[in-house]
């Protein structure tokens, strides 16, 4: 079964969100066999994509995944590099990733991802503030949000609503996993009342 149809950003975006479902419903060797490495940490894993048909010296994607995924130990020389750097962000919030990516996203993705990149640890941005800084629309930074291939490189939990936490990764259930883990970043980096 192949799970993934690589052609245009917005076809890449909606494979990614399907494989996530998918991969929640996977029997542990099949949902494991989408990643180079799997990472725990405190708010659940992070999985590690990368791809050595497409730029084997490049990150393809990192994905914030439940419990219930299994640690693996890196497959390559990127993702080891990608799970060590992880590992060292949680160890200390003030760590900066230095982490070859693969070229992903539009145009207007990469230029809110710029803005995302420059925030500061500790400080957060309004989907407004950032909109404000392009000259464009708040609904359409929180979707470049969203489509973020690189959380934690590119920091999109820094980003929040005007009038609380808003969005993360496409989900906005209050109680869900997803926001969770954006609370958890933000205080881990020192950002209270969220």
């Amino acid at each position: 079964m192949r799970l993934f149809l690589w052609r245009t950003p917005f076809v890449n975006h909606c494979a990614r969100l399907r494989t996530i479902r998918y991969a929640s419903g996977m029997q542990i060797s099949e949902r494991h066999s989408i990643f180079a490495a799997v990472v725990h940490v405190p708010f659940g894993a992070i999985g590690i994509r990368t791809d050595a048909a497409v730029n084997p010296a490049a990150l393809r994607e990192l994905i914030y995944l439940p419990k219930s995924f299994d640690e693996k130990e890196p497959g390559d020389s990127v993702s080891e590099k990608a799970a060590r750097q992880i590992e060292r962000y949680v160890s200390d919030p003030d760590f900066r990733f230095d982490l070859p990516l693969v070229d992903a996203g539009t145009v207007f993705q990469r230029k809110v991802w710029s803005v995302i990149s420059a925030i500061p640890r500790g400080e957060v941005l309004t989907y407004g503030q950032v909109a404000k800084h392009i000259k464009s629309a708040p609904r359409a930074v929180g979707q470049a949000c969203g489509a973020n291939w690189f959380p934690l490189v590119i920091p999109c939990h820094r980003v929040t609503a005007s009038g609380g936490l808003g969005g993360f990764s496409n989900h906005d259930d209050e109680t869900g996993f997803h926001l969770g883990v954006k609370r958890w970043l933000l205080a881990h980096e020192g950002v209270a009342g969220y």
